[in-house]
């Protein structure tokens, strides 16, 4: 047996507030929508991982979700033009990762990354 793919499911009350920020900003797809449950998806492949950590690094706490982009520059620009705040960063993480924390919509810490 092998793992196809792992899903994160966020609880909310409220599905479509997740819209602007994972639609908008992140740039991905609405790939399903039955009310109650709202999935977003993005066009590439993507490799099974899941993280269980005690911190963040470099001190932060434990983001409920990492986000990996090929622009992070271009996704700073989109947080910054919604008025969004930065919980942490931008920053070059010693182990050659640059970042930032920003909360969604729904309260979520999200770590948003590229590799350097």
């Amino acid at each position: 047996m092998r793992v196809k793919r792992i899903v994160a499911n966020v609880a909310t009350a409220d599905p479509a507030a997740a819209d602007l920020f994972y639609r908008q900003i992140l740039g991905l797809e609405l790939a399903m929508d039955r009310g109650w449950i709202r999935t977003f998806a993005g066009a590439c492949q993507m490799t099974v991982q899941i993280g269980f950590a005690s911190e963040g690094g470099s001190g932060t706490p434990v983001p409920d979700l990492s986000v990996e982009v090929d622009d992070l520059d271009e996704a700073l620009r989109r947080v910054q033009q919604h008025g969004i705040a930065l919980e942490y960063g931008p920053v070059l993480e010693p182990w050659g990762v640059r970042r930032f924390f920003v909360r969604d919509p729904l309260g979520k810490l999200v770590n948003i990354l590229q590799h350097a």
